[in-house]
């Protein structure tokens, strides 16, 4: 657990602040900010490297909360910095831990800088993944055949076909559960084929078992699911509020006047 220093201001009569660094005192004097660290003297806020303090460098760190409508099931789809650098961006909510954006896929565009944020996401997934909008269900395959490397999982087509959809695609992961209660999910594999014909007798999916975690399902007919690519298929952060971490390595001045966020209430 890191160390902070925590700074108390006599004008604002409150603790604004804390810092990364520890120094065994600190003082101001003739308009200077002084410290010292291990019998040395350090004056601030002269040199040209930022964050670097006692030969340590540090990133610079602000963590706020976006709150509007707090009621309301919203979704967080952006995020826009007024200021003259990207940062890197974790976005939480009482729902959803899994919004990020990194810093160099924000684009500037009319002096501020924009990015869509993406889901973090894990193959196999974990539990509060499940819920989310990048997973899709399918249905109960009737045959499982073929090789690890290339195991074919056909669905029905007769008088009550199932429509595996056009939603799904290539590199997509999809997942299996059992009768009786189908609330186990398991992953099976990545989506190598779909192919969908129904005169020719075709209406299946070519999965890749072999991925680490991957398996053949021990029956011919558990229910099918799949999940999206997390990054590329994004929606947003579910929550009431978002609490949003921004952090910046970098060692020269940059300043930051507003974070912005697109959000709409959300209709499940």
């Amino acid at each position: 657990m890191p160390n902070y220093t925590l700074t108390y201001s006599e004008t604002s009569q409150g603790w604004p602040s804390f810092y990364s660094f520890n120094p065994d005192w600190m003082i101001g004097m003739n308009n200077y900010f002084y410290t010292f660290k291990g019998g040395n003297l350090y004056r601030h806020n002269v040199n040209n490297v930022r964050n670097n303090f006692y030969g340590v460098q540090y990133t610079s760190k602000l963590v706020s909360v976006m709150n509007t409508a707090p009621l309301e099931n919203k979704l967080f789809k952006t995020m826009n910095l007024e200021g003259d650098a990207a940062w890197d961006a974790l976005m939480t909510t009482d729902l959803q831990y899994s919004g990020f954006i990194e810093l160099g896929w924000f684009e500037k565009k009319e002096a501020s800088w924009f990015a869509f944020v993406r889901n973090s996401g894990s193959v196999p997934a974990t539990a509060a993944e499940y819920p989310l909008r990048s997973v899709n269900g399918i249905g109960r395959s009737n045959v499982i055949t073929g090789p690890a490397s290339a195991l074919e999982i056909r669905f029905p087509i007769g008088t009550s076909p199932i429509d595996i959809g056009s939603i799904i695609s290539i590199g997509d992961i999809v997942y299996y559960s059992l009768p009786p209660n189908f609330n186990a999910p398991v992953l099976c594999g990545q989506v190598t084929n779909i192919i969908v014909d129904y005169v020719a007798g075709n209406n299946k999916l070519v999965v890749n078992t072999t991925i680490p975690g991957g398996g053949i399902p021990p029956i011919q007919n558990p229910y099918i699911f799949y999940i999206k690519n997390s990054v590329a298929e994004s929606h947003g952060v579910l929550g009431h509020y978002c609490l949003f971490t921004l952090e910046n390595p970098s060692t020269s001045k940059i300043e930051l006047f507003a974070v912005e966020s697109e959000v709409m209430k959300s209709y499940p």
